[in-house]
Protein backbone atom coordinates (compact mmCIF):
# COMPACT_ATOMS: atom_id res chain seq x y z
CA UNK A 1 0.00 0.00 0.00
CA UNK A 2 1.55 3.68 -1.01
CA UNK A 3 1.08 6.08 1.86
CA UNK A 4 -0.35 9.00 1.35
CA UNK A 5 -1.11 12.44 2.79
CA UNK A 6 -4.33 12.16 3.44
CA UNK A 7 -6.04 14.57 6.22
CA UNK A 8 -8.61 13.94 9.01
CA UNK A 9 -10.59 15.62 7.19
CA UNK A 10 -10.47 13.96 3.96
CA UNK A 11 -10.25 10.62 5.15
CA UNK A 12 -13.94 12.13 7.23
CA UNK A 13 -15.21 13.04 3.73
CA UNK A 14 -14.63 9.99 2.29
CA UNK A 15 -16.51 8.15 4.53
CA UNK A 16 -19.62 9.83 3.70
CA UNK A 17 -19.68 7.44 0.61
CA UNK A 18 -20.97 5.28 2.99
CA UNK A 19 -24.16 4.42 3.64
CA UNK A 20 -26.29 3.30 6.60
CA UNK A 21 -29.20 1.85 4.53
CA UNK A 22 -31.57 1.74 8.25
CA UNK A 23 -30.95 5.30 8.84
CA UNK A 24 -31.37 6.16 5.19
CA UNK A 25 -27.93 8.82 5.40
CA UNK A 26 -24.68 8.26 5.10
CA UNK A 27 -22.82 7.31 8.33
CA UNK A 28 -20.62 10.66 9.10
CA UNK A 29 -23.87 12.33 9.23
CA UNK A 30 -25.72 10.38 11.48
CA UNK A 31 -23.04 10.70 13.64
CA UNK A 32 -21.37 7.29 13.68
CA UNK A 33 -18.29 8.80 12.56
CA UNK A 34 -16.89 10.08 16.62
CA UNK A 35 -12.92 10.14 16.08
CA UNK A 36 -10.63 10.19 13.11
CA UNK A 37 -7.02 10.34 13.73
CA UNK A 38 -4.70 9.82 10.71
CA UNK A 39 -0.74 9.48 11.92
CA UNK A 40 2.44 8.20 9.60
CA UNK A 41 -0.10 6.07 6.96
CA UNK A 42 -2.32 4.76 9.71
CA UNK A 43 -5.88 5.64 10.69
CA UNK A 44 -7.33 5.61 13.91
CA UNK A 45 -11.36 5.08 13.43
CA UNK A 46 -13.88 5.67 16.38
CA UNK A 47 -17.53 4.23 15.10
CA UNK A 48 -20.66 4.16 17.48
CA UNK A 49 -21.83 1.34 16.44
CA UNK A 50 -23.70 -0.59 19.48
CA UNK A 51 -24.43 -4.42 18.64
CA UNK A 52 -21.32 -6.36 18.76
CA UNK A 53 -21.28 -8.84 16.10
CA UNK A 54 -24.37 -7.59 14.48
CA UNK A 55 -24.49 -8.04 10.36
CA UNK A 56 -25.31 -4.74 9.38
CA UNK A 57 -22.86 -3.36 11.62
CA UNK A 58 -19.98 -5.65 10.35
CA UNK A 59 -20.88 -4.71 6.94
CA UNK A 60 -20.34 -1.07 7.88
CA UNK A 61 -17.20 -2.04 9.98
CA UNK A 62 -16.05 -3.30 6.33
CA UNK A 63 -16.80 -0.95 4.26
CA UNK A 64 -15.02 1.78 6.39
CA UNK A 65 -11.47 -0.72 6.03
CA UNK A 66 -12.34 -0.60 1.89
CA UNK A 67 -12.66 3.19 2.16
CA UNK A 68 -9.40 3.82 3.56
CA UNK A 69 -7.80 0.97 1.82
CA UNK A 70 -8.86 3.27 -1.30
CA UNK A 71 -7.49 5.98 -0.08
CA UNK A 72 -3.82 4.43 0.72
CA UNK A 73 -3.76 4.02 4.42
CA UNK A 74 -3.91 1.23 7.04
CA UNK A 75 -7.13 1.53 9.23
CA UNK A 76 -7.87 0.46 12.73
CA UNK A 77 -11.08 0.58 14.14
CA UNK A 78 -12.41 0.71 17.52
CA UNK A 79 -16.54 1.05 18.81
CA UNK A 80 -17.87 3.11 21.07
CA UNK A 81 -21.07 1.80 22.43
CA UNK A 82 -23.68 4.99 23.09
CA UNK A 83 -25.32 4.47 26.07
CA UNK A 84 -29.07 5.20 26.55
CA UNK A 85 -29.61 7.94 29.20
CA UNK A 86 -31.78 5.50 31.18
CA UNK A 87 -28.28 3.06 31.56
CA UNK A 88 -25.96 6.06 33.05
CA UNK A 89 -26.17 4.91 36.38
CA UNK A 90 -27.09 0.84 35.56
CA UNK A 91 -26.93 -1.92 37.86
CA UNK A 92 -25.08 -3.43 35.12
CA UNK A 93 -22.04 -1.22 33.99
CA UNK A 94 -19.98 -3.62 32.29
CA UNK A 95 -23.21 -4.48 30.32
CA UNK A 96 -23.61 -3.50 26.66
CA UNK A 97 -27.12 -4.38 25.61
CA UNK A 98 -30.21 -5.72 27.50
CA UNK A 99 -32.05 -7.74 25.38
CA UNK A 100 -35.47 -9.11 27.88
CA UNK A 101 -37.46 -12.37 26.31
CA UNK A 102 -41.21 -12.25 26.81
CA UNK A 103 -44.04 -13.35 25.98
CA UNK A 104 -48.08 -12.71 27.12
CA UNK A 105 -48.57 -16.53 28.56
CA UNK A 106 -46.99 -19.32 28.68
CA UNK A 107 -46.74 -22.53 27.15
CA UNK A 108 -45.23 -21.01 24.17
CA UNK A 109 -41.62 -21.00 24.08
CA UNK A 110 -40.41 -18.34 25.34
CA UNK A 111 -37.21 -19.49 27.53
CA UNK A 112 -36.51 -22.09 24.66
CA UNK A 113 -36.18 -18.70 22.36
CA UNK A 114 -34.19 -17.08 25.10
CA UNK A 115 -31.84 -19.88 25.77
CA UNK A 116 -31.43 -20.23 21.69
CA UNK A 117 -30.99 -16.39 21.13
CA UNK A 118 -28.01 -16.22 23.59
CA UNK A 119 -26.50 -19.06 22.23
CA UNK A 120 -27.07 -18.11 18.74
CA UNK A 121 -25.34 -14.63 20.16
CA UNK A 122 -22.69 -16.28 21.47
CA UNK A 123 -21.76 -18.59 18.34
CA UNK A 124 -21.56 -14.95 16.27
CA UNK A 125 -18.52 -14.59 18.84
CA UNK A 126 -20.51 -12.23 21.50
CA UNK A 127 -19.92 -12.23 24.90
CA UNK A 128 -23.22 -13.45 26.10
CA UNK A 129 -24.95 -13.49 29.69
CA UNK A 130 -28.24 -14.89 30.19
CA UNK A 131 -30.39 -14.23 33.14
CA UNK A 132 -32.94 -16.58 34.08
CA UNK A 133 -35.85 -13.76 35.55
CA UNK A 134 -38.71 -16.63 35.31
CA UNK A 135 -38.62 -17.03 38.69
CA UNK A 136 -41.83 -19.56 39.17
CA UNK A 137 -40.35 -21.39 36.78
CA UNK A 138 -36.34 -21.64 36.52
CA UNK A 139 -35.70 -23.88 34.46
CA UNK A 140 -33.12 -22.46 32.07
CA UNK A 141 -30.34 -24.30 33.84
CA UNK A 142 -31.69 -27.83 32.64
CA UNK A 143 -31.99 -26.60 29.36
CA UNK A 144 -28.07 -25.54 29.23
CA UNK A 145 -27.48 -29.30 31.35
CA UNK A 146 -26.12 -26.68 33.98
CA UNK A 147 -26.28 -27.90 37.61
CA UNK A 148 -23.01 -25.52 38.72
CA UNK A 149 -23.60 -23.58 42.25
CA UNK A 150 -22.76 -19.89 41.63
CA UNK A 151 -19.28 -18.61 44.21
CA UNK A 152 -19.35 -16.11 46.01
CA UNK A 153 -16.50 -13.33 46.39
CA UNK A 154 -16.13 -11.06 48.57
CA UNK A 155 -14.79 -7.49 46.63
CA UNK A 156 -14.62 -4.04 48.69
CA UNK A 157 -16.46 -6.47 51.92
CA UNK A 158 -19.46 -6.77 49.59
CA UNK A 159 -20.55 -9.92 48.66
CA UNK A 160 -21.04 -10.35 44.72
CA UNK A 161 -22.21 -13.89 42.86
CA UNK A 162 -20.08 -15.12 40.43
CA UNK A 163 -22.30 -16.82 37.73
CA UNK A 164 -21.35 -20.08 36.45
CA UNK A 165 -20.90 -20.41 32.95
CA UNK A 166 -22.63 -23.24 30.21
CA UNK A 167 -22.02 -23.73 26.66
CA UNK A 168 -19.58 -19.95 26.68
CA UNK A 169 -22.91 -18.28 28.47
CA UNK A 170 -23.05 -16.88 31.62
CA UNK A 171 -25.97 -17.96 33.20
CA UNK A 172 -27.25 -16.82 37.02
CA UNK A 173 -30.98 -18.49 37.63
CA UNK A 174 -33.16 -18.90 40.77
CA UNK A 175 -32.86 -22.98 39.68
CA UNK A 176 -29.63 -23.07 40.51
CA UNK A 177 -29.50 -21.28 43.89
CA UNK A 178 -32.83 -23.83 45.01
CA UNK A 179 -32.74 -27.81 45.11
CA UNK A 180 -34.30 -29.14 41.90
CA UNK A 181 -37.85 -30.42 43.57
CA UNK A 182 -37.88 -27.46 45.62
CA UNK A 183 -41.56 -25.40 44.76
CA UNK A 184 -40.98 -21.68 44.59
CA UNK A 185 -43.99 -20.53 46.51
CA UNK A 186 -43.02 -16.67 47.02
CA UNK A 187 -45.61 -14.05 46.91
CA UNK A 188 -44.81 -11.18 44.68
CA UNK A 189 -42.88 -9.06 47.06
CA UNK A 190 -40.35 -11.59 47.74
CA UNK A 191 -40.18 -12.38 43.91
CA UNK A 192 -39.54 -8.77 43.64
CA UNK A 193 -36.68 -8.50 46.12
CA UNK A 194 -34.76 -11.54 45.08
CA UNK A 195 -34.65 -10.14 41.76
CA UNK A 196 -33.60 -6.82 43.15
CA UNK A 197 -31.07 -8.85 44.95
CA UNK A 198 -29.50 -10.38 42.04
CA UNK A 199 -29.45 -7.37 39.72
CA UNK A 200 -27.51 -5.31 42.38
CA UNK A 201 -25.08 -8.89 43.56
CA UNK A 202 -24.50 -10.92 40.59
CA UNK A 203 -20.96 -9.82 39.09
CA UNK A 204 -21.73 -10.11 35.30
CA UNK A 205 -18.40 -8.60 34.05
CA UNK A 206 -18.07 -7.45 30.40
CA UNK A 207 -20.89 -8.69 28.32
CA UNK A 208 -21.99 -7.48 24.81
CA UNK A 209 -25.63 -8.68 25.59
CA UNK A 210 -27.15 -9.85 28.61
CA UNK A 211 -30.37 -11.98 27.65
CA UNK A 212 -33.28 -11.87 30.34
CA UNK A 213 -35.74 -14.80 30.19
CA UNK A 214 -38.99 -12.90 31.88
CA UNK A 215 -41.77 -15.03 33.43
CA UNK A 216 -44.90 -15.17 31.15
CA UNK A 217 -47.30 -12.45 31.54
CA UNK A 218 -47.46 -8.95 32.68
CA UNK A 219 -47.21 -8.76 36.75
CA UNK A 220 -45.09 -7.78 39.18
CA UNK A 221 -41.87 -9.61 37.97
CA UNK A 222 -41.90 -8.13 34.63
CA UNK A 223 -42.69 -4.81 35.87
CA UNK A 224 -39.41 -4.90 38.74
CA UNK A 225 -37.28 -5.65 35.60
CA UNK A 226 -38.33 -2.79 32.91
CA UNK A 227 -37.96 -1.01 36.71
CA UNK A 228 -34.79 -1.77 37.57
CA UNK A 229 -32.85 -2.76 34.52
CA UNK A 230 -31.51 -1.13 31.58
CA UNK A 231 -33.91 -2.69 28.94
CA UNK A 232 -32.50 -2.02 25.77
CA UNK A 233 -35.38 -3.91 23.51
CA UNK A 234 -37.75 -6.17 24.06
CA UNK A 235 -38.40 -9.38 21.92
CA UNK A 236 -41.65 -10.91 22.30
CA UNK A 237 -42.84 -14.51 21.81
CA UNK A 238 -45.84 -15.87 20.46
CA UNK A 239 -47.69 -18.89 18.83
CA UNK A 240 -49.83 -18.63 15.77
CA UNK A 241 -53.14 -18.98 17.75
CA UNK A 242 -55.68 -16.02 18.32
CA UNK A 243 -55.19 -16.71 22.06
CA UNK A 244 -51.54 -16.43 22.18
CA UNK A 245 -51.38 -13.60 19.89
CA UNK A 246 -54.29 -11.52 22.13
CA UNK A 247 -52.23 -12.26 25.12
CA UNK A 248 -49.09 -10.96 23.49
CA UNK A 249 -50.71 -7.61 22.56
CA UNK A 250 -51.66 -7.13 25.93
CA UNK A 251 -47.69 -7.53 26.61
CA UNK A 252 -46.54 -5.39 23.70
CA UNK A 253 -49.10 -2.52 25.24
CA UNK A 254 -47.18 -3.24 28.57
CA UNK A 255 -44.06 -2.22 26.86
CA UNK A 256 -45.35 0.58 25.58
CA UNK A 257 -46.59 2.25 28.93
CA UNK A 258 -43.00 1.69 30.56
CA UNK A 259 -41.64 3.09 27.02
CA UNK A 260 -39.51 0.05 26.50
CA UNK A 261 -38.27 -0.72 22.85
CA UNK A 262 -40.00 -3.55 21.58
CA UNK A 263 -37.23 -4.94 18.94
CA UNK A 264 -40.31 -7.08 17.33
CA UNK A 265 -42.61 -10.05 17.54
CA UNK A 266 -40.97 -13.78 17.15
CA UNK A 267 -44.03 -16.50 16.46
CA UNK A 268 -42.92 -20.14 17.46
CA UNK A 269 -44.23 -23.27 17.13
CA UNK A 270 -45.14 -21.93 13.38
CA UNK A 271 -45.55 -25.09 11.40
CA UNK A 272 -44.76 -29.07 11.77
CA UNK A 273 -43.10 -31.09 9.00
CA UNK A 274 -43.70 -34.52 9.24
CA UNK A 275 -40.56 -36.49 9.22
CA UNK A 276 -42.47 -39.72 7.72
CA UNK A 277 -43.99 -38.38 5.02
CA UNK A 278 -42.65 -34.26 4.82
CA UNK A 279 -45.89 -32.67 4.55
CA UNK A 280 -46.44 -29.12 6.36
CA UNK A 281 -48.94 -29.22 9.21
CA UNK A 282 -49.87 -25.50 10.57
CA UNK A 283 -51.04 -27.19 14.40
CA UNK A 284 -50.96 -23.69 15.83
CA UNK A 285 -52.51 -21.94 13.06
CA UNK A 286 -50.77 -19.40 10.61
CA UNK A 287 -49.52 -16.40 10.52
CA UNK A 288 -50.35 -14.70 13.81
CA UNK A 289 -47.72 -13.66 14.84
CA UNK A 290 -46.78 -11.80 11.39
CA UNK A 291 -50.35 -10.13 11.36
CA UNK A 292 -50.08 -8.86 15.00
CA UNK A 293 -46.48 -7.27 14.01
CA UNK A 294 -48.19 -5.67 11.31
CA UNK A 295 -51.35 -4.57 13.55
CA UNK A 296 -49.06 -2.89 16.33
CA UNK A 297 -46.40 -1.34 14.16
CA UNK A 298 -43.22 -3.33 15.50
CA UNK A 299 -40.90 -6.00 13.39
CA UNK A 300 -41.65 -9.20 12.52
CA UNK A 301 -37.89 -11.02 13.59
CA UNK A 302 -39.16 -14.49 11.97
CA UNK A 303 -40.96 -18.02 12.61
CA UNK A 304 -39.62 -20.41 14.10
CA UNK A 305 -40.60 -24.52 13.50
CA UNK A 306 -42.51 -26.47 15.43
CA UNK A 307 -39.73 -29.49 16.04
CA UNK A 308 -39.12 -32.29 18.22
CA UNK A 309 -35.23 -31.75 18.35
CA UNK A 310 -36.42 -28.60 20.26
CA UNK A 311 -37.88 -30.13 22.94
CA UNK A 312 -34.62 -33.11 22.49
CA UNK A 313 -32.37 -30.21 22.76
CA UNK A 314 -33.79 -28.87 25.72
CA UNK A 315 -34.31 -32.64 27.64
CA UNK A 316 -30.13 -32.98 27.18
CA UNK A 317 -29.33 -29.63 27.70
CA UNK A 318 -28.07 -28.86 24.14
CA UNK A 319 -29.39 -25.61 22.46
CA UNK A 320 -30.57 -26.31 18.95
CA UNK A 321 -29.23 -23.42 17.99
CA UNK A 322 -25.50 -25.48 18.23
CA UNK A 323 -26.64 -28.40 15.69
CA UNK A 324 -25.37 -26.87 12.67
CA UNK A 325 -26.48 -29.65 10.33
CA UNK A 326 -30.21 -29.05 11.51
CA UNK A 327 -32.71 -26.61 9.42
CA UNK A 328 -34.31 -25.57 12.76
CA UNK A 329 -31.44 -24.34 13.91
CA UNK A 330 -30.75 -22.41 10.99
CA UNK A 331 -34.14 -20.41 12.01
CA UNK A 332 -32.65 -19.75 15.55
CA UNK A 333 -29.19 -18.66 13.99
CA UNK A 334 -31.42 -16.20 11.81
CA UNK A 335 -32.78 -15.17 14.71
CA UNK A 336 -30.21 -14.17 16.57
CA UNK A 337 -28.53 -12.22 13.46
CA UNK A 338 -32.01 -10.48 13.15
CA UNK A 339 -31.87 -9.41 16.71
CA UNK A 340 -28.19 -8.07 16.86
CA UNK A 341 -29.28 -6.01 13.71
CA UNK A 342 -32.17 -4.10 15.49
CA UNK A 343 -30.24 -3.76 18.55
CA UNK A 344 -28.01 -1.94 15.97
CA UNK A 345 -30.67 -0.06 13.75
CA UNK A 346 -31.72 1.10 17.34
CA UNK A 347 -28.83 2.61 19.45
CA UNK A 348 -27.62 3.90 15.79
CA UNK A 349 -30.61 5.96 15.21
CA UNK A 350 -30.46 6.85 19.08
CA UNK A 351 -26.87 8.79 17.96
CA UNK A 352 -28.35 9.98 15.30
CA UNK A 353 -31.50 11.91 16.57
CA UNK A 354 -28.72 12.80 19.48
CA UNK A 355 -26.66 14.40 16.76
CA UNK A 356 -29.03 16.58 14.60
CA UNK A 357 -30.82 17.31 17.78
CA UNK A 358 -34.00 15.79 16.50
CA UNK A 359 -34.57 13.11 19.25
Amino acid sequence: MTTTDISDADLRDRLRAIDDPALDTDIVTAGLVTDISVDDGTAAVELALGAPHAPDEAAIAERVREVADDAGVDVELSANVPLFDSAESSVLPGVKNVIAVASGKGGVGKSTVAVNLAAGLADRGANVGLFDADVYGPNVPQMLGADTDPDVTTVDGEDRIEPPTAHGLKLMSVGLMIEDDDPVVWRGPVAQNTLTDLFANVSWGTLDYLVVDLPPGTGDVQLTVLQHLPVTGTVVVTTPQSVAVDDTRRGIEMFGEYQTNVLGIVENMSGFVCPSCGDAHEIFGEDGGRELADAVDVPYLGSLPLDSAIRAGADTGEPIVRQDAAKTAEAFQDLAATVANKIGVLRRHHRQTATDGSG
